[in-house]
């Protein structure tokens, strides 16, 4: 059974850091892809950051244009760790943020899509004041 859990999320001001953590067991990080996605209520989850691994390698990485250069996602395969550093938080960076992980190998050149992810973490809430 694939569990994924987040850590790492908090209150913080705007211009601040944070790093989330996401345990996988079950499942190998480095086998397909993970990814990173957040969901305010009243709007559909958005795909934040992926990281791509194809047969176990990774092959890219993708960022959503509006944390692209503040946010890097990287994982741990000793650990089977995904994380996601968030530096210069925005007030808009404010919601719940999941991990995922996929059954199959995808990719994408921008923000993932949460059709390509078939597991799914209980979120972590992030919340930047200004």
């Amino acid at each position: 059974q694939v569990q994924l859990v987040e850590s790492g999320g908090g209150s913080v001001q705007a211009g601040g850091s944070l790093r989330l953590s996401c345990v996988a067991s079950g499942y190998n990080v480095s086998r397909h892809s993970m990814g990173w996605f957040r969901q305010v209520p009243g709007k559909e989850r958005e795909g934040v950051a992926g990281v791509y691994s194809v047969s176990g390698t990774i092959s890219t990485i993708s960022y959503a244009e509006t944390v692209k250069g503040r946010f890097t996602i990287s994982q741990d395969n000793a650990k089977n760790v995904v994380y996601l550093q968030m530096n210069s938080l925005k007030p808009e960076d404010t919601a719940m943020y999941y991990c995922a992980a996929s059954a199959g190998d995808v990719w994408y050149t921008g923000a993932p899509r949460v059709t390509g992810f078939n597991y799914w973490g209980q979120g972590t809430q992030v919340t930047v004041s200004s």
